[in-house]
């Protein structure tokens, strides 16, 4: 059995954890550029895909490493469709491939729903793909090690504005 995010012990532990070792120069699909301009011009954009993540993980039970492969297949996706080649892999990972499904569902309606509502398409797979690789830098950044860890997903919703953040952990952006 999972401890709840809102256990007091969990929440005292998170603040002794050490610090993922994580360089965004590095890690992360470190040759797409986003800044906080990207974000707020596709806010939109960014709480759906919050959303769909919060919910499909929080459905299926899955963890944090479940939702960074996930994020990892849905970005070599759509990088892959920016050469021009429709290809879309499912991870092995059964948890993975549910998450990936539901992220890209969602994003469709959002998409349909951006045309259907202004009559053009404004969303390109170049932005569906810059606010996936700021999810997954996020998964990165707070990745602990642990198999059955869920700090990413427990920062979700404060990063979607669901939750109000907490003053010792901060959710915090890897442009």
């Amino acid at each position: 059995m999972s401890c709840p995010s809102t256990c007091e012990y969990l929440r005292e532990a998170r603040k002794h954890e050490p610090t993922a070792e994580f360089d965004p120069a590095t890690a992360g699909n470190p040759d797409i550029r986003v800044n906080e301009e990207f974000l707020e011009d596709h806010a939109a954009l960014v709480l759906a895909s919050c959303h769909a993540l919060t919910a499909g993980a929080t459905e299926s039970g899955a963890v944090d490493s479940d939702v960074r492969e996930a994020l990892a297949s849905l970005i070599q996706a759509y990088r892959t469709l920016r050469s021009g080649v429709i290809y879309e892999g499912l991870p092995a990972n059964p948890l993975a491939a549910n998450l990936h499904r539901r992220v890209q569902l969602t994003l469709g309606q959002f998409r349909r729903e951006e045309t259907r509502e202004s009559g053009i398409t404004q969303t390109r797979d170049e932005d569906v793909l810059g606010v996936l690789v700021v999810f997954e830098r996020m998964a990165l950044d707070r990745n602990n090690g642990r198999p059955r860890c869920r700090a990413f997903l427990e920062v979700l919703p404060m990063f979607a504005g669901v939750l109000e953040p907490e003053e010792d952990a901060p959710p915090r952006l890897i442009l």
